[in-house]
C-alpha cells in the first residue's frame, strides 16, 4: 500500500476499499523497513498517528468524509510546527524544543483529516542544499539533496503519501528532482508561514513534495481551501531559454529535458525561445537577502551558543555579520528589478521550462564538480543555480520526474509560471506524467 499515489489512495478511502488504519499501518511498517537505512525522519509520531488513523476510520464510517487528504499519512518538514512535536530544526541549538501549537499549514493538513507520520529530516535552519543526515531513496551512496531531503526521500520510499518543504533557494525542487518526485514552490505568499522557522524571510516559501503532479495538486488544494484546476496543454506557449538554464548543465539532464519539451508540443504545447534577463545578479541577490535576513535571525543564538552550529551553517551566519546594510539594501532593489523583468517575460509565455538542477544526486562527500569549459563549481552554488531566479521573482515553479540518467538517478524538469499561476503549472505537469506513463 506505500506505492499507492495519493490519489488512488484517497479514492480507495473514500469508497471503503481501503481504510485509515490499514493504511497507516503498512506505511508505518515500511518505514520500520528502510528507515534505519535512509534516515529521512528526525521525529516518528506512530501512535499519534494510530490514534489520529483510527479517528479518521470512525468519520467516514460514520460518512463525514473531510475530502481526498482524509486519512492520508504525511511527513512534515522539521522547521514547521505540529503542536506537542519536536522542531529542533535539524540543530544542536533547538535540541528539546516542542512546537506549543500548530502552523498554519499543519493546522489546515489537520483540519483536512490528514495523518501526521512525523518530522522529516532538515538541512539544519534549512541552510544548505544537501541534508546530510538523510541518503537518497534511489542510492543510498548518494545526497538526498536539501534542504527539504527528509521530505523527499520519504515520498520516495514510502514512509509518506505527501509531505511539506520549505523553499528559499530551489530546498523543495533539487530534493524532489534528485529522487524521483513532484515538488512545488508556490508563489511567495500564497501559503502561510506562520509557524515556520525562517531562514531569510523575503524568500521562503512553504510547499508539498509527492509521488505525481495530480497529487500535488490535492495537496494544494486542501492547502488553500480552494480547487486547483488544472490548465490544459494545447495552445500554450512554452519558453525554452537560450540561455542561463542549459549552460553547464550535463548533457543527459539536457537531453532528458528537451524531450520533456518535445512531449509537451506533442500535446499541443508551442515552444518559444526565450532570452532569461538579469542572469549575471541571481548569485549576488539571492546571497545579499539571505545571508543577511538569516544572520539578523540567529544573531542573537550566535551571540550565546555559536558552538552549537554546525560548520558550515556557523560559517555562513557569521558570513552574514559582514554584510552591510548599503549592500543588503542593494540586493532589494536589485530583485525588485529582477522580479519586474521576470513579469515582463512571462507576458510573452504561459510558462517556461528548464532542468530542475544541472545534474543528478552526486556520491555522498564530493564537494565539487568541474565542468568542461573548465569552471569549478560547489555542489551547493551548482543545485540551487537553476531553482533560486523563481524565489527571486516570486513565481511558482514546479519539478517533475522526466527521465533517469545512465546510472539510474533521477532527472527532473521545472516549469515555472505567472504569480499564482499554479493551475497552469500542474496542468502541463500532469499532461506530461500521464502520456509519459502511457509511453
Amino acid at each position: 500500500m506505500p506505492e499507492l499515489t495519493l490519489a488512488a489512495a484517497a479514492e480507495a478511502l473514500r469508497t471503503r476499499q481501503l481504510s485509515p488504519v490499514e493504511l497507516t499501518g503498512s506505511v508505518l511498517a515500511r518505514l520500520d523497513e528502510v528507515e534505519p537505512r535512509l534516515n529521512a525522519y528526525a521525529a516518528v509520531a506512530a501512535e499519534q498517528a494510530r490514534k489520529s488513523a483510527r479517528e479518521a476510520e470512525r468519520e467516514i464510517a460514520a460518512g463525514h468524509y473531510r475530502g481526498p487528504l482524509h486519512g492520508i499519512p504525511f511527513g512534515l518538514k522539521d522547521l514547521i510546527d505540529a503542536e506537542g512535536l519536536p522542531i529542533a530544526a535539524g540543530s544542536r541549538v533547538r535540541a528539546g524544543h516542542r512546537a506549543a501549537a500548530d502552523s498554519a499549514v499543519a493546522a489546515r493538513l489537520r483540519a483536512a483529516g490528514a495523518v501526521l507520520v512525523g518530522k522529516t529530516h532538515t538541512h539544519e535552519f534549512g541552510y544548505g542544499l544537501i541534508t546530510p543526515q538523510t541518503v537518497n531513496a534511489r542510492d543510498a551512496g548518494r545526497v538526498a539533496g536539501g534542504s527539504s531531503g527528509g521530505s523527499a526521500v520519504a515520498v520516495a520510499a514510502g514512509t509518506a503519501l505527501f509531505a511539506l518543504g520549505t523553499d528559499t533557494g530551489g530546498s523543495i525542487r533539487v530534493p524532489a528532482a534528485l529522487n524521483g518526485v513532484a515538488g512545488l514552490k508556490p508563489t511567495y505568499g500564497l501559503l502561510s508561514r506562520r509557524g515556520v522557522v525562517p531562514l531569510s524571510w523575503s524568500l521562503d516559501h512553504v510547499g508539498p513534495l509527492a509521488r505525481t503532479v495530480e497529487d500535488i495538486a490535492i495537496v494544494l488544494s486542501g492547502l488553500t481551501s480552494s480547487t486547483v484546476d488544472e490548465a490544459g496543454v494545447a495552445g500554450l506557449r512554452v519558453g525554452v531559454p537560450r540561455n542561463y538554464y542549459f549552460e553547464r548543465v550535463h548533457p543527459e539532464v539536457e537531453t532528458a529535458v528537451l524531450a520533456a519539451v518535445d512531449r509537451l508540443a506533442s500535446l499541443g504545447a508551442r515552444p518559444v525561445e526565450v532570452e532569461i534577463p538579469m542572469t549575471r545578479y541571481v548569485q549576488a541577490i539571492q546571497w545579499g537577502l539571505m545571508v543577511s535576513e538569516a544572520t539578523a535571525y540567529h544573531e542573537p543564538t550566535l551571540r550565546t551558543s555559536a558552538e552549537l552550529y554546525a560548520p558550515d551553517v556557523r560559517l555562513l551566519l557569521e558570513a552574514g555579520k559582514v554584510v552591510s546594510a548599503t549592500d543588503y539594501l542593494r540586493a532589494r532593489r536589485a530583485r525588485t528589478l529582477f522580479r519586474r523583468e521576470w513579469l515582463r517575460l512571462l507576458e510573452d509565455v504561459d510558462l517556461i521550462a528548464a532542468p530542475t538542477v544541472p545534474m543528478t544526486a552526486v556520491p555522498i562527500g564530493q564537494e565539487t564538480v568541474t565542468w568542461p569549459d573548465g569552471v569549478e563549481e560547489s555542489v551547493s552554488d551548482a543545485y540551487v543555480r537553476l531553482s533560486a531566479p523563481a524565489n527571486l521573482a516570486g513565481v511558482p515553479s514546479l519539478t517533475v520526474p522526466v527521465g533517469r540518467d545512465s546510472a539510474g538517478l533521477p532527472i527532473g524538469m521545472q516549469l515555472l509560471g505567472r504569480p499564482h499561476g499554479e493551475a497552469v503549472l500542474l496542468g502541463a505537469g500532469h499532461a506530461y506524467e500521464v502520456t509519459s506513463r502511457a509511453g
